[in-house]
């Protein structure tokens, strides 16, 4: 056999390990209508899972996006709820559990509304208010913690469970000072490290997964491609950081393959940053 054909050979043998990495578990994916989260449920239910897909405001885009999954033979369901209220991600967690009989995975990708203006008043601490802190620890924060004590009663009575807070990579390398944003992002790495600790017993995994700039989400639309070329530059691996790259990332953390890990804040950039 030669090398190319032996490299063929293991590709196709990892694709068609991805249908069935998270088959028959039940996820949850928090701020899925749109973006990284729309593209992270998308590829859970190829992978098999049957997928919440929770969303605010964006009903359509939801439904869009659970038609999408269906038409391709997968699993996932819309439901709405707004993460910083405990009694409706309560209600959503007992629908699930009603519907599908448990929760294996939740995936913490909701925020607040932000832009990512580099000029704006929340990048400089002269300027920065106390309510934009507010705004984005209640959002990014308070939502995890409510969604948490949701689906931690499933999960214990389970023994087991995977938990995935989604960070960004500037709490590692302030590149731009969004002092609200980076602060409340940085907030969940503490949450991870002391869930992982208080919850391991019960055989609940968590773990927290640190994008950069990535190619491309709403965030990013209006970045040009000399900025994504200058950060390849500077990447080890010499690339943006796709989206499906990223959602690729939460699979692993979502699966049997990662048990072992726990409390683990992973960067997901390509290198660009190593904490």
């Amino acid at each position: 056999m030669t090398e190319s054909t032996s490299t063929q050979n293991a590709l196709n043998k990892s694709h068609s390990v991805i249908p069935t990495l998270l088959t028959d578990k039940v996820a949850i994916v928090t701020g899925a209508s749109r973006g990284l989260g729309a593209q992270i449920a998308q590829q859970m239910a190829a992978a098999g899972a049957i997928v919440c897909v929770n969303y605010l405001n964006s009903k359509q885009a939801a439904e869009t996006i659970v038609a999408d999954i269906i038409a391709t033979g997968g699993q996932a369901f819309a439901y709405q709820a707004d993460v910083t209220e405990l009694e409706q991600v309560q209600a959503m967690a007992a629908e699930i559990i009603t519907r599908h009989g448990r929760i294996d995975i939740l995936v913490n990708n909701a925020l607040p509304s932000y832009q990512f203006n580099p000029s704006a008043a929340y990048t400089s601490i002269e300027t920065v208010k106390w309510t934009h802190f507010s705004q984005q620890m209640d959002g990014i924060v308070k939502g995890a913690v409510n969604m948490v004590q949701a689906v931690l009663p499933q999960m214990k009575a389970q023994q087991v469970g995977k938990i995935i807070n989604i960070s960004t990579n500037l709490v590692y390398n302030p590149v731009v000072t969004y002092y609200d944003y980076t602060t409340a992002k940085s907030a969940l790495i503490g949450l991870t490290r002391n869930l992982a600790s208080e919850l391991g017993k019960y055989g609940i995994r968590v773990n927290l997964l640190a994008g950069g700039l990535l190619k491309t989400t709403d965030a990013s639309s209006l970045t040009t491609e000399e900025v994504f070329d200058y950060i390849a530059t500077t990447t080890p691996l010499r690339q943006a950081t796709s989206v499906a790259d990223f959602a690729n990332s939460v699979l692993l953390m979502a699966s049997d393959l990662s048990m072992a890990i726990t409390g683990q804040s992973i960067a997901v950039d390509g290198g660009l940053t190593m904490p």
